[in-house]
């Protein structure tokens, strides 16, 4: 069918008036899903349940306000302050079940009031949400990623301090460490502490506190640990073993000159794929008790070249190894042990939704309890949406080597994009409340399909 020029094309040269009225419009009609999945998760109750024994304001709860917080970085918005730009959405409101919604100086004030005690009972709220879900998935084989991840801060706040931070050297900084899951992509729990400590500060206690966890819920499961160097010591490997989990850590070679001795004495490597070689041995340092399988491989790589560009007709290039060593009491084969391995570097991009999209890396307070609420929140948001997935949708992976997620997630900023920014117009029709949004194919088969799935589980 051919159109004519001039019914595709129209002049706008004219700058219409602009008139500001109530008419109960939303910015963020999509946010309508995520009603039926509060609802059958019940978190609105639980969270109040967090908060009892604090004091509770008369209008505006700890509860609320984290739950308005939970919202507002789903929303995508990062500073409190940009609250402001919302506070009259009908739909924002009817979500959280409030008239109005509280100021920022409210929030903040909230914020200042939380303790210690509230920062426990918000953890143990998340780590029952994701074991929920992992109990209704009956999994035989569960993969936990530890790893710290540096928060920084231009301001002082409470409990902060100088430390290593390769992109604001000198700035203060936290450095919690996050337990995550490999096969859902949720963060289990997080264990907060100041930004001058080794990445190992308190993992022995956190890492055993989360395989519990996980044990109680599902105890026939088979539990496995990735970690990276940071780790590697005595006493963390002799625990996983000892509890009979199945780990791989990366081992920080260069500081044992026995290991470095094998690598440079080894004639012989056994092929294990592209330009990669390995072999095994039995070791132990000298301090340590038992000994376990090591994995040495050695990667070919192109060196890079410093010097000035020589425009020739061909640069010859020069080659040389990469090494590598995994400690581990896996009994696969060396290419699956370093294909699992590997498959670690998924925690990182959990780190970069998380403060790209869910604006972890935002200090709000001064408060040392305030600041590790937000952080909690903004983990409570990215379960939320990998939650309303794993609902709507069938598992669309196997177990694989890399233990790869087995759904193929959206992140919060493509679902925010495709979904939630939707505008919409709340309206009355003969007593019935009415959502009324712009005809779009897309945004409605999976709007309505949200919907659908969310309310035949409630």
């Amino acid at each position: 069918m051919k159109c004519s020029k001039a019914s595709i094309h129209r002049k706008t040269h004219r700058i219409p008036e602009i008139r500001f009225e109530d008419q109960r419009l939303t910015s963020f009609a999509g946010l309508i899903v995520f009603q039926p999945l509060l609802s059958r998760l019940g978190l609105k109750e639980q969270l109040a349940g967090c908060f009892r024994h604090l004091k509770v304001s008369p209008v505006f709860g700890h509860a609320l306000v984290v739950l308005l917080l939970i919202v507002h970085l789903l929303l995508g918005y990062r500073r409190l302050q940009d609250m402001r730009y919302y506070r009259d959405d009908p739909m924002v409101r009817r979500l959280l079940g409030l008239e109005r919604l509280p100021d920022v100086a409210t929030v903040s004030r909230n914020l200042a009031g939380m303790d210690a005690r509230s920062v426990e009972k918000l953890r143990h709220l998340n780590r029952q949400l994701v074991l929920e879900r992992l109990s209704k998935l009956g999994l035989r084989r569960i993969t936990l990623d530890f790893d710290g991840s540096v928060l920084s801060t231009g301001r002082f706040a409470e409990g902060t301090a100088v430390g290593f931070n390769r992109k604001k050297k000198g700035a203060r900084s936290y450095y919690p460490l996050f337990c995550t899951l490999a096969q859902t992509g949720q963060v289990l729990d997080v264990w907060h502490r100041p930004g001058n400590v080794h990445d190992s500060n308190g993992a022995k206690t956190f890492i055993l506190a989360c395989i519990r966890e996980i044990r109680t819920a599902l105890p026939r499961a088979v539990l496995e640990v990735r970690m990276d160097s940071a780790f590697f010591s005595d006493a963390i490997i002799g625990m996983l073993d000892a509890e009979g989990v199945e780990f791989s850590i990366s081992v920080p070679f260069e500081r044992f000159v026995e290991l470095k001795g094998l690598v440079e004495a080894r004639k012989r490597w056994r092929h294990l794929g592209h330009q990669c070689d390995f072999f095994e041995a039995r070791w132990k340092p000298k301090r340590w008790d038992e000994k376990y399988r090591f994995i040495f491989i050695r990667t070919c790589n192109r060196q890079q070249h410093k010097e000035p560009v020589q425009l020739d007709m061909f640069i010859p290039y020069t080659y040389g190894y990469d090494f590598k060593v995994i400690v581990t009491n896996k009994r696969l084969g060396a290419r699956k042990v370093l294909a699992y391995h590997n498959g670690r570097g998924a925690q990182e991009g959990i780190f970069a939704e998380l403060k790209s999209q869910a604006q972890m890396d935002y200090i709000p307070t001064r408060r040392q309890a305030g600041n590790q609420v937000y952080i909690l929140s903004a983990m409570l948001a990215h379960n939320l949406n990998r939650e309303m997935q794993m609902t709507a949708y069938p598992r669309q992976r196997n177990t694989t080597e890399r233990r790869a997620p087995l759904w193929r997630f959206e992140q919060l900023g493509t679902l925010r994009r495709k979904l939630i920014q939707r505008a919409g117009r709340l309206t009355k029709p003969q007593g019935t409340l009415t959502l009324t949004m712009s005809a779009n194919p897309a945004a409605k088969s999976q709007l309505l399909h949200y919907l659908d799935v969310l309310k035949q589980v409630a």
